[in-house]
């Protein structure tokens, strides 16, 4: 936990001293990346807004992912995971980051070609986007975690 709390505040002072705002759309995390962040007390200076898309239906609805880019490469993609934070930037102003997570956490739900353990995620700003898959072994909870942590390391490596 404590290097969990120390990748925290690298984040939060990064963010800070960018004037840039977070923003989170999970799904397989199921908002356990923005309960992470707003463990911080003054996050709230620089943790804008989350979206849990769990369902299919939810990541359309709510951040404009198009049904047919789901059914055509699965809500586990990379096409997904850009398009859940694109989604999530044209529901907000300023400068944001936002931060996608959509993969497979287990025990069920895996296959040859995704099996569990595989998590896309995207991160995307007004002028750029980074997405990287990831393979994570262990239990839900550990995938959960690892996406989590992941997430985090990721923010350090954009630019906002």
């Amino acid at each position: 936990m404590d290097d969990l709390n120390i990748l925290l505040k690298t984040v939060e002072e990064k963010l800070l001293s960018k004037n840039c705002m977070l923003i989170t759309v999970e799904s397989c995390t199921g908002g356990g990346l923005a309960a992470a962040v707003t463990s911080r007390a003054g996050s709230s200076r620089w943790f804008d807004r989350s979206w849990i898309t769990y369902s299919n239906q939810a990541k359309s609805e709510m951040v404009n992912v198009p049904m047919s880019l789901i059914e055509d490469k699965g809500a586990v993609s990379k096409e997904v995971a850009m398009s859940m934070t694109a989604g999530a930037l044209q529901n907000t102003l300023g400068d944001r980051l936002a931060v996608s997570i959509t993969g497979i956490a287990g025990p069920d739900g895996g296959s040859a070609r995704k099996p569990v353990g595989t998590v896309f995620m995207s991160w995307q700003t007004r002028s750029q986007v980074v997405v990287k898959k990831f393979n994570f072994a262990g239990d839900r909870g550990n995938i959960r975690a690892l996406a989590i942590e992941s997430a985090l390391l990721g923010i350090l490596e954009i630019n906002p």
